[in-house]
């Protein structure tokens, strides 16, 4: 399990030029069902925005991070006031950026490495128009997250991706999402030599297969797509297309991180946003396009509701026959990205199954605390 710095209380969108912000952080699980239980640190530093409302095309800058307070169990409802940025002036924009430590750079999460999560992931605010004139006292409602992956031709990249600060679970990064992203980027750059006969099969049909239509189910936010485009944008000519789904309430969002990563995108890699409701019975035309189907189906966080896995698996099976051998020769791989949270959801195993998909874990990728993010896959034996 991953812990997230966030905000209880929200910064404003406008704020004066005389008097400290005043904020709530809170470290808690991706639900903010469970509270972080040691102590923390907290730093803040500042971000600029240049006149045109943007940072940068990679790494946000900030100013050097100093102590905000420590986290407690006990104080997780406390008010802190925040010092304004030094030489402040009228009209300027900054983020507020809040990490668990002080050194390189604190405000990136890093996906590359197998220690990702072991502590918790610093937030950014959205921009906050710093005035004299009348201002706005309205909450912000959003965060971003920056995160550095690898590329194998492209080296160190950086993905922003943006997310509700309310419960709507469509538009919030959860731990499998972040895991699946995470072991999917090392197995991208690491040696074939190190990685197990599984990992390479996942690794040469995932990244380095060309083409490879690949369709994501329940994608939310979109993490684990944006960072396929990302890894696959160094291969050049046909290399197939990416189908990032999920319901029409998580489109803006979705559509919005894909846009703001567009420089990190081959035109070929690009994911694209597409409106899939398991409870419809028919595929929409964007898949059922796809000609002999999808070589990789995957899949993160969407076992959190048990109600829904008859409609879930409905929709598999219905990708899955869209197969079609004389063009495809292999059958589909389908990637899980899973975290319990109730051991009822592994009823999911056994109605795959019933499908004709069989499932065997193949990794996972251990956050802070609590159960592990489990990387499965399943394998087609008939449709």
């Amino acid at each position: 399990m991953f812990y997230y710095l966030s905000f209880l209380r929200p910064p404003p969108l406008q704020a004066p030029l005389s008097f400290p912000l005043i904020v709530t952080p809170q470290i808690a699980n991706d639900l903010r069902t469970e509270l972080f239980t040691g102590e923390q640190d907290i730093f803040y530093s500042w971000s600029q925005l240049s006149p045109s409302g943007s940072t940068s095309s990679g790494i946000p800058p900030v100013t050097k991070p100093l102590k905000l307070t420590t986290w407690r169990h006990d104080n997780a409802y406390k008010e802190i006031k925040v010092p304004l940025p030094p030489g402040l002036r009228e009209g300027q924009r900054y983020r507020l950026v809040l990490t668990v430590h002080d050194q390189g750079h604190p405000h990136v999460i890093n996906l590359a490495g197998a220690t990702c999560g072991a502590r918790p992931f610093p937030v950014i605010s959205m921009p906050i128009l710093f005035t004299a004139r009348s201002f706005s006292s309205a909450k912000q409602e959003q965060v971003e997250r920056t995160y550095r992956l690898m590329s194998p031709e492209r080296g160190q990249l950086f993905l922003c991706v943006k997310e509700q600060t309310s419960f709507d679970l469509d538009k919030k990064v959860w731990d499998s999402g972040i895991g699946l992203s995470s072991w999917i980027d090392c197995i991208a750059t690491q040696e074939g030599s190190k990685l197990s006969a599984r990992e390479k099969e996942v690794r040469d049909r995932l990244i380095q297969e060309k083409p490879c239509d690949i369709i994501e189910l329940g994608a939310g936010t979109g993490i684990v797509s944006l960072t396929l485009g990302t890894i696959r944008s160094g291969q050049s000519g046909d290399s197939g297309q990416i189908l990032t789904t999920d319901l029409a309430s998580a489109m803006p969002l979705l559509q919005h991180n894909i846009s703001n990563n567009e420089h990190l995108f081959s035109e070929a890699s690009r994911p694209h946003a597409v409106v899939l409701d398991w409870d419809n019975e028919s595929l929409p035309a964007e898949v059922t396009a796809v000609k002999g189907g999808f070589d990789i189906i995957i899949m993160a966080d969407v076992t959190y509701n048990t109600a829904s896995f008859p409609s879930l698996v409905r929709t598999l099976k219905g990708i899955l026959t869209l197969h079609d051998l004389s063009q495809k020769p292999r059958p589909p791989l389908v990637l899980l990205g899973y975290k319990e949270r109730d051991p009822a959801e592994r009823t999911l195993w056994k109605m795959a199954k019933d499908i004709g998909v069989t499932f065997e874990q193949i990794g996972e990728r251990v956050g802070a605390g609590g159960a592990p993010i489990e990387v499965w896959l399943g394998r087609v034996s008939e449709v």
